[in-house]
């Protein structure tokens, strides 16, 4: 028995540490990871990276609009983040007689910087570990309504004690599904400019043919500056606001690359999933990921067809395109890589480790020994809800857009007499009003009609798998008819129709609106989805976060040598790791980096999404790398071995010394099963050496002045 406990011992410690690049931390407690980290090469302290009480590298990392992560590199707020997180703004700037989205866009001066309405940039205070306040309390026989309410209460009055007296925001976030608790306190600027981007065939150099692919030649950066009052605080749009002066900004590192060297990924990764266990997980493999997949494929057929044949339609949709085409590209490649290494074997010798060191003890046993029975079983019932759902969100959120107009009058119709009653009728009409200006700047309603032909069809195909009541709503009429009738006469498929209607808005247009085929069938599906699957939904998801969490307490009491990192829930991490090419495939090797050379092979091959204009062919020809170049090359793109995911997008890629060497983007396709399971072995995130971003400036642009504002790290 003592040999067999030992065995157990022995080989759980070996399937719960054996990634040793795997993992998102939580700043706040980076020093426990610093001797490993300096072990790696840096040469920093963890009072250099986090601190609260002085200046640290934590406070040159921004949340870039809540979805992205930017960085401070300049004394004067200049902020560095990809182009494809600045896409929607640049794509907002552009038109046929200004079109920033094909040649780029620099401001020569602060008063030609452009601004951004709604766009913000959050600049994190502090992270701290709340738990024991916010399950004050709570004891184990609490009532579970009971429990809930403690706990909002509780963090309501932690909220407003961080934020009282102080002009920063606050949240509480649970981690690892409740077993913990951290506040968040954050400094929220909301005057944000546009200073500079490079033309699409720097910025999305490569288009979908390289997404998610190695090698990479993408110059995926743009530059914004944030602006503050003249206090330095943060402030909305005002002419006189003036250029933010940050605590802390990075350094540019210009010192030679090389493989090995240390490299520290610091954002805000938006979502990973690594406890899931084996049967979700064979789900989302055999039957979420693919119908998402095959719906963002018919969207995208109709999409791609009609940018290639108008420019018009290429600058309204370009935002819109790479936003299904990003997802689309990485659910085929993570879906291929989980297979390719064999998930499901893993998890399930995972889960029966656990259920070994479980029944070890028969505290342990009672506590975690049916966790993940248990959690198997509840996939086996609540599927069927998560498909729906899946189903529902891509039909109608990245679907027809005109389902988008359609949520904000059915809102309107829903909760009429509350808007009536508490005066706020005219305002929401409108907010509905004003946003049609931007809505229909960038729609296109022959596109729209095709595209809802398409997914109405697959999305009726698709709920014949978990049939409800839903059918008899959508099979009614043939696709192609009813889109005929709602193109021709719904007032969402029109502005001019679409304004009138809210212009004349009162009681009496409840029922008019009953009458827009657009909206009848709009809100026939809608209702359904609220009433039918939402609520079943939201029971499933519940019930499995209330497992995970005993899942994952148990992965901490019962292997406490592991290293444990609580899932990416867009809060600010760090993960470290070094220059690092990779095998991901039998007889194929990655080598570390990409140059400028590579672009122009690329170019050569005559595919589109290769196009360059003569200025780069004019500067490699001339071989002109000024001080940006490696031994005679140009560095591009260089591969790293940290643990990354969606949101990471921007993120600073920090040397040893705590200097700036590039902006993470991306990662290759072997690696994006990673948001489930990481594998040290083929894992990679892609990065846009900052070298080239400055060569681009500079030489390519004539933005020099950019480049003066910053501080180079020759040494």
């Amino acid at each position: 028995m003592k040999n067999t406990f030992l065995s157990v011992i022995l080989f759980a410690s070996s399937i719960f540490s054996i990634f040793a690049e795997e993992g998102m931390l939580i700043p706040s407690i980076i020093a426990a990871f610093e001797s490993d980290m300096q072990a790696k090469g840096m040469k920093l302290t963890a009072e250099q990276i986090y601190s609260v009480n002085h200046s640290s590298l934590k406070d040159a990392i921004i949340h870039f609009n809540g979805g992205c992560t930017a960085e401070l590199v300049s004394g004067q707020g200049l902020l560095l983040t990809n182009h494809h997180c600045g896409y929607s703004q640049i794509q907002s700037h552009s038109s046929l007689e200004k079109d920033y989205l094909k040649n780029g866009f620099w401001a020569k001066n602060f008063s030609e910087e452009l601004t951004n309405p709604g766009l913000t940039a959050t600049r994190m205070v502090r992270i701290d570990d709340v738990t024991a306040g916010v399950l004050e309390g709570i004891l184990p026989s609490t009532p579970q309504n009971i429990k809930e309410a403690t706990i909002s209460a509780n963090m309501d009055k932690l909220i407003r004690q961080a934020m009282a007296g102080t002009h920063y925001e606050a949240e509480i976030k649970p981690f690892n599904y409740g077993n913990h608790y951290y506040i968040i306190v954050k400094e929220v600027f909301k005057d944000i400019r546009l200073v500079g981007t490079p033309p699409n065939s720097i910025g999305k150099f490569g288009g979908d043919t390289d997404n998610w692919v190695w090698p990479r030649h993408t110059g995926d950066f743009s530059v914004f500056r944030i602006y503050a009052n003249k206090e330095n605080m943060p402030a909305a749009y005002s002419k006189d606001n003036v250029p933010y002066i940050p605590i802390h900004f990075l350094p540019i590192s210009f010192k030679d690359r090389k493989p090995g060297d240390f490299t520290m990924v610091y954002g805000f990764p938006g979502e990973t999933e690594q406890h899931v266990v084996s049967d979700y997980l064979k789900f989302i493999m055999d039957e979420e990921r693919p119908v998402r997949i095959g719906m963002r494929e018919k969207s995208l057929s109709v999409i791609d067809a009609a940018m290639r044949a108008s420019d018009e339609v290429r600058i309204k949709y370009s935002a819109k395109q790479a936003s299904i085409a990003n997802a689309y590209k990485k659910w085929i490649g993570q879906v291929d890589g989980l297979r390719r290494l064999d998930a499901i074997s893993i998890k399930l010798k995972r889960e029966a480790e656990y259920n070994a060191m479980a029944a070890t003890t028969d505290e342990w046993q009672q506590k975690y020994g049916g966790v993940i029975g248990q959690m198997n079983a509840l996939v086996a019932y609540g599927k069927k809800w998560e498909f729906l759902q899946a189903l529902h969100f891509e039909y109608l959120y990245y679907g027809a857009e005109y389902f988008k107009l359609a949520r904000g009058i059915e809102d309107l119709v829903r909760n009429y007499q509350r808007y009536v009653e508490k005066g706020e009728l005219n305002s929401a009409v409108e907010k509905l009003i004003k946003g049609a200006d931007g809505f229909f700047k960038n729609y296109d309603a022959a596109v729209d009609q095709r595209i809802f032909e398409l997914l109405t069809d697959e999305y009726r195909k698709h709920l014949e798998t978990y049939p409800l009541q839903l059918l008899e709503v959508v099979n009614q009429q043939n696709a192609k008819d009813l889109a005929l009738k709602i193109y021709a006469k719904s007032i969402f498929t029109d502005k001019a129709r679409f304004v009138a209607f809210l212009q004349g808005f009162k009681a009496s247009s409840l029922k008019k609106i009953t009458k827009d085929p657009g909206y009848v069938y709009f809100e026939g599906i809608f209702s359904a989805y609220r009433n039918e699957i939402i609520p079943y939904f939201q029971d499933f998801d519940a019930k499995m976060n209330e497992l995970l969490k005993t899942y994952v307490a148990g992965k901490y009491e019962m292997f406490p040598n592991a290293k444990h990192w609580a899932d990416a829930n867009s809060t600010l991490r760090i993960t470290y790791g070094q220059i690092e090419g990779s095998a991901p495939a039998d007889g194929m090797m990655y080598t570390e980096h990409t140059t400028l050379d590579g672009i122009i092979a690329k170019n050569n091959s005559g595919n589109p999404d290769f196009e360059l204009l003569p200025k780069m062919l004019e500067l490699h020809k001339a071989k002109d790398y000024g001080d940006y170049g490696q031994d005679g090359e140009l560095w591009v793109c260089f591969t790293g071995s940290n643990h990354t995911t969606g949101g990471n997008s921007g993120s600073p890629v920090i040397d040893a010394e705590g200097d700036l060497m590039g902006l993470n983007f991306d990662r290759t396709w072997e690696s994006t099963m990673s948001d489930y399971m990481f594998d040290a072995n083929r894992c990679r995130n892609v990065v846009v050496d900052i070298r080239y971003v400055l060569w681009v400036m500079d030489k390519y642009s004539g933005a020099k002045h950019l480049v003066d504002e910053m501080v180079l790290d020759r040494n």
